[in-house]
């Protein structure tokens, strides 16, 4: 096992990696930026090392910071939580060359994934099924048309490099290409640093399901089921749970399947995600895959009894899975609400601010993953989540039941919460049937009907 673990990120991912290392017997050092002196990762681990001024850029993916501060230390690994330097194929293989273990899939795996066009050219190469749309990056306008024509409107510009809905348009007709592609091309440039671009075909109102998977260096991959991740805004997720509702697991056994074979077909190793749009007719198509761990893994802990962030760091090791998808089991259902500092009757505007009351809920099948405290200030340099709250339940039933509890029973004072909002999808007719689509949020929450809560 390693002996001490960099977490080279912040917030409630380093807490939770942070507590995953401590059941490990690893020692743990903390990095962070001048805005994040107080905050409760740098408290909780053994060490902690300043890297930089607030700006992201200048700490949290200054790349020759982290590494000079990794080798100082002694670190034998690094692990890089979501976002920042997760996804960065030049991270891991620079950790890679100074022999300091990369908690992740190898630099290959995640630059093929890193780009869109070519993750989906591998994708269909291996049996897994694509949205039909171009075949690679299209080079102009016209080949953009020739794709347009031949798959016909709606279609969706996507950038090669993007995420987080950045470099994304949707285009209903053919006099609203060209600016489509203008504009999808400057966001993809200012963003990723790449233009490129690639078109497929628009599934309209699909539901968004992604699998969770977990992939060992002796060429053991195994599925931990399905998760919805329906409920979004601007293509970020709000709202998580596990199982998909509605959907026979006959069909997440397909999904599971071929999102084992995506990862066999990069070599994968580490925790991963691979995310599916699945259309009205019941079709799913490759969408992209997460090569880290991701925001919404506790819904999947919590049906499974797996801790995905130990088997993540056990795997870096070296060991084996020491579980085969026989051994996986599905108990229950889970739910996941982001409570993020926004003000959803403000267009969900960011609060940065000084939390003055913080009382998570608790009781039965209720879990809440945060590094906020009574007294901590919220920088407005990063993004606005505060906490997760993750509920189970016997029943899907059941975990909505916990969950509007528990985001009842949590008092946040200082800083506006999403949790009106939250409140309001739970309590929603469709959402309780289990009617969710990607622009559910458009077609059934009204924004403005929303009540004060003790957030506020």
């Amino acid at each position: 096992m390693f002996r001490k673990l960099l977490i080279a990120n912040r917030g409630e991912i380093a807490v939770r990696v942070i507590r995953a290392c401590r059941e490990l017997g690893i020692r743990t050092v903390a990095v962070y930026s001048d805005a994040d002196r107080h905050a409760l990762h740098v408290r909780m681990a053994d060490e902690a090392f300043c890297i930089g001024p607030p700006a992201a850029a200048e700490s949290y993916l200054n790349i020759p910071n982290i590494m000079s501060t990794a080798e100082l230390l002694g670190v034998d690994a690094i692990h890089p939580g979501y976002g920042f330097l997760a996804e960065n194929p030049h991270f891991s293989e620079i950790c890679q060359d100074v022999n300091i273990t990369f908690v992740g899939p190898p630099p290959e795996a995640i630059a093929i994934m890193g780009n869109k066009a070519a993750a989906r050219q591998r994708m269909k190469a291996a049996g897994v099924p694509v949205v039909p749309g171009s075949e690679g990056p299209v080079r102009n306008e016209s080949e953009a048309t020739d794709v347009a024509r031949s798959v016909g409107f709606p279609i969706i510009v996507k950038a090669s490099a993007g995420g987080g809905g950045r470099g994304m348009r949707v285009v209903h007709t053919r006099e609203d290409l060209r600016r489509a592609l203008q504009t999808a091309q400057a966001e993809a440039e200012a963003a990723f640093g790449s233009g490129e671009l690639y078109l497929e075909k628009y599934v309209e109102e699909p539901r968004h399901i992604e699998v969770q998977i977990l992939a060992d260096k002796h060429n053991d991959v195994i599925h931990l089921g399905a998760r919805d991740c329906s409920i979004q805004r601007r293509h970020q997720k709000l709202l998580e749970e596990s199982p998909p509702p509605g959907v026979r697991d006959r069909f997440i056994r397909a999904l599971g399947k071929a999102a084992v074979r995506a990862a066999h077909a990069i070599n994968y190793t580490s925790a991963g995600t691979v995310e599916f749009l699945v259309d009205r007719d019941g079709h799913f198509y490759f969408m992209e895959m997460n090569t880290r761990i991701q925001v919404e893994h506790p819904v999947t802990e919590m049906v499974t009894g797996t801790d995905i962030v130990k088997l993540q760091i056990k795997v870096a090791v070296g060991e084996k899975l020491g579980i085969n998808q026989g051994d996986v089991e599905i108990r229950g259902h889970a739910i996941e609400c982001r409570v993020n500092a926004e003000d959803p009757r403000h267009d969900f505007r960011p609060s940065p601010g000084t939390v003055a009351m913080f009382v998570p809920p608790g009781g039965p099948g209720v879990r809440v993953d945060t590094h906020v405290y009574a007294g901590y200030t919220i920088p407005p340099y990063y993004d606005s989540l505060l906490a997760k709250v993750i509920t189970w339940g016997a029943d899907r039933a059941e975990a909505i039941t916990r969950m509007r509890r528990a985001l009842a029973e949590f008092e946040i004072a200082g800083v506006p919460t999403t949790i009106p909002f939250h409140l309001v999808v739970l309590d929603n007719a469709f959402f309780r049937r289990g009617e969710v689509y990607t622009n559910f949020v458009q077609r059934r929450i009204d924004l403005s009907a929303l009540a004060p809560h003790l957030s506020t």
